[in-house]
């Protein structure tokens, strides 16, 4: 992933050197399994550890040669190493050592994103809390539907990156696996005392049944959760767009001093950030249909997952990554206009009170159909004509007044109603029940 959407931290977990020195610490700690069960020297992976090493340029001059990027990390470790290095990879096969330490990168980007979902949580708890009452509109179809809070959107959101925590987390769980089982998995040139002790000090687990390869239905798990995180990432950004436009105009991205919103019109203040996340989730979720296809292999292993990992492990994490950090900034600075929310609260004159007019007719006597007739009648008269009020309308409409007193009427038209459960579905989200 290009700089400009990566932070260092995670950039770093998916450079070639991080990925060399992986894969080092995995041949170093099958060797410390091996001398412990006496196979080689017991002082060998001591001296290996030593003097290991491994040079960049060094390995690609010798890949030039071998087009074996395995052979040629092993063959300039060797380089340092002396008469000791052949121990190293003793019984093993490339995608022990590469699959193994492939799920250390990922686990320690799982590890990361979760902290960038910890960060967006604190965020919209944040805004949830103090927009708790906050009257706002609840739209569907873009159209004005029944009042809402600010708060109540922002624990929506908060309740959908709960649950992608949890996903992330199981996600974590599953690549969190090794293999050191040798050609086609079956133990038959390394002792799986090796795997097992390998596998604890990376703080991974076995994987039950590997075919000389992890099985990659577990990466596809992982990448399919990232690309589900993108799209509520995404979510949440529409959401900012569409309430950023001029004719709505109820949040917005905090806007910096010095901060240009165009380079034709000063005084544009566009959702740069929200618009430049909806790009990111796209890309992320690119990587769902190569990771799935990834899991189709020819019998025990092929290498053709092999290039994909390659491009869509770093720049779905890169990318996710930076998207998580750049949301939780986004809110945590958002500006909130509850003025204009109230403005546009009123901006129908009342039409947003339509469905309680229906059901307190209903209560009082007449059916569905008799009372959608009468309330969508004075309904469209007020879509039609700015001048004319919802409740004047029906204060005035013989077919309501006969059934309904004035005071029945006021009682109607009160917002309250509207968010008088608030705090048993913030007791929900929050789990403060």
């Amino acid at each position: 992933m290009i700089p400009r959407y990566s932070r260092p931290e995670m950039a770093k977990i998916w450079t070639q050197e991080n990925r060399f020195q992986t894969m080092l610490e995995v041949e170093i700690l099958a060797c410390e399994a091996m001398a412990e069960l006496g196979e080689i020297p017991k002082d060998a992976p001591t001296a290996i550890r030593k003097k290991a090493r491994f040079d960049m340029e060094r390995i690609a001059e010798i890949e030039k040669e071998t087009k074996h990027d395995v052979i040629a990390f092993l063959t300039n470790v060797g380089e340092y190493v002396g008469d000791e290095a052949r121990y190293i990879h003793k019984g093993l096969t490339s995608s022990d050592v590469l699959d193994t330490a492939l799920s250390v990168q990922m686990q320690q980007s799982a590890d990361l994103l979760l902290n960038g979902i910890d960060a967006v949580l604190t965020a919209l708890k944040k805004q949830a809390l103090a927009h708790k009452n906050t009257l706002c509109l609840g739209r569907s179809h873009g159209i004005h539907a029944e009042p809402t809070s600010f708060g109540l959107k922002m624990a929506g959101h908060y309740a959908a990156f709960k649950r992608a925590r949890k996903r992330l987390l199981q996600a974590r769980e599953e690549i969190s696996v090794c293999t050191l089982s040798g050609a086609v998995g079956t133990f038959a040139t390394i002792d799986p005392f090796i795997e097992s002790y390998v596998a604890k000090h990376l703080n991974l687990i076995p994987e039950d049944m590997a075919t000389q390869i992890i099985p990659r239905d577990r990466h596809a798990q992982f990448f399919a959760v990232m690309a589900v995180i993108a799209s509520s990432i995404e979510n949440l950004a529409t959401e900012i767009r569409h309430l950023q436009r001029t004719e709505v105009r109820e949040a917005e991205e905090f806007f910096n001093d010095g901060q240009k919103g165009s380079s034709a019109m000063p005084h544009k203040r566009n959702p740069v950030l929200s618009e430049n996340l909806t790009g990111l989730a796209r890309v992320i979720r690119a990587a769902i249909i190569p990771a799935l296809e990834n899991v189709t292999l020819w019998h025990e292993r092929d290498i053709s997952h092999s290039s994909v990992e390659r491009v869509i492990g770093p720049d779905v994490c890169i990318t996710l990554d930076f998207a998580l950090h750049r949301l939780a900034g986004m809110m945590d600075e958002l500006t909130v206009y509850p003025e204009t929310m109230k403005k546009n609260l009123e901006q129908l004159r009342g039409l947003v009170f339509s469905q309680s007019v229906l059901l307190t007719l209903t209560q009082h006597g007449l059916s569905r159909e008799q009372a959608y007739v009468i309330v969508q009648d004075n309904a469209m008269r007020v879509w039609r004509d700015d001048n004319l009020d919802f409740k004047t309308l029906l204060a005035n409409d013989e077919r309501v007044t006969a059934i309904l007193d004035p005071h029945d009427i006021d009682d109607i038209f009160s917002f309250e109603k509207f968010i008088r459960h608030t705090d048993l579905i913030f007791d929900r989200v929050f789990d403060t029940a």
